[in-house]
């Protein structure tokens, strides 16, 4: 408590800049844990998911746009910290930058609220955070690798529209796992039994990913059932943590090159990974939001119908209601 009292008498340029320097570590770090599942495609490296982006997109959302430059400051070291800083590298943080930026705009002018608890909150982060916000990062990182020759112009949308999942993806899985964390508060009361219950979802969920990786048979599909069950039984809480479960195993299993993706080319695993990772995030994310939205409308009404039960029963006895 005292450090935070100290860090509001500081002045407002120095608060920024220690946010702006906390964002930066945040992305950097990110970045980093991302390379360890990256993957080469056509000399351009990619990941399956990239997770600074949700991080990015989170910290705008909460934050306000003030921040923008740790997101350009840790793309920077991200760069720096696996090759050289060359004409290319401006473009590329240009475009990082612009990305997240561009989903805060569109979310904010979509009304969007962090607490994920509407269906057009969880179909505004997918479309408008993820889907199109992202167009721009690998748009700007893919033409700046041709325009400097790293990349052939034959190979563009080879690389284009991985870099492009890979940081659309980030958004879908991080940053709702990011928002639970800020937004969401642990009822009071959950019984042995609810804990019983999504300890078996998560343990079931990470068995039968394991378990279908592991075969050559294409058995990735049988993994939605558990995801849809998270996604009813407990909301946001559970469909992040199980997508974000589901996404880790089946990216080491690409790179591993087990199961479903043994013999596939390097497009043919990353369009059978992301077309998983990323069905499943719409599917549990946009159920999740469903499911609460008609919760909090159930409670609602219960507490209508409560006030107006008071106030019949207030005029049964002969009082005035009260304004």
């Amino acid at each position: 408590m005292a450090a935070v009292l100290r860090y509001q008498e500081l002045p407002r340029p120095v608060r920024t800049g220690l946010l702006v320097v906390a964002v930066a570590a945040g992305y950097f770090a990110a970045g980093r844990l991302g390379l360890l599942r990256q993957v080469v495609v056509d000399g351009a490296r990619v990941t399956p998911l990239w997770p600074p982006t949700g991080i990015a997109l989170v910290c705008l959302l909460t934050l306000g746009l003030r921040i923008w430059p740790g997101i350009a400051l840790g793309e920077l070291l991200v760069i720096v910290s696996i090759g050289p800083f060359g004409p290319s590298s401006v473009a590329i943080v240009a475009g990082s930058t612009l990305a997240p930026v561009c989903s805060y705009l569109l979310l904010r002018r979509a009304g969007f609220r962090i607490e994920l608890d509407r269906l057009r909150d969880g179909v505004a982060l997918v479309f408008l955070g993820a889907l199109c916000g992202m167009l721009l990062s690998a748009t700007a990182g893919s033409s700046a690798l041709v325009l400097d020759g790293s990349l052939p112009l034959s190979q563009f949308w080879n690389t284009w529209w991985p870099w492009w999942a890979g940081d659309a993806m980030g958004v879908l899985v991080v940053a709702p796992l990011l928002l639970v964390v800020l937004t969401v508060r642990l009822q009071r009361g959950v019984g042995a039994a609810r804990w019983a219950e999504g300890a078996l979802v998560l343990t079931g969920t990470a068995f039968l990913t394991v378990l279908v990786t592991r075969t050559t048979l294409d058995l990735l599909f049988l993994v939605f059932p558990l995801l849809i069950w998270s996604a009813i039984r407990f909301q946001l809480v559970g469909a992040v943590l199980s997508v974000l479960l589901v996404s880790v195993l089946v990216i080491g299993a690409a790179r591993e090159g087990t199961g479903p993706f043994e013999h596939q080319s390097t497009v043919g695993i990353m369009v059978t990974l992301q077309a998983l990772n990323g069905t499943a995030a719409l599917t549990t994310l946009l159920l999740a939001a469903v499911v609460t939205e008609r919760r909090n409308t159930y409670l609602k009404i219960e507490q209508a119908c409560q006030a107006l039960t008071e106030v019949v029963a207030r005029l049964a006895h002969g009082d005035e209601p009260e304004d």
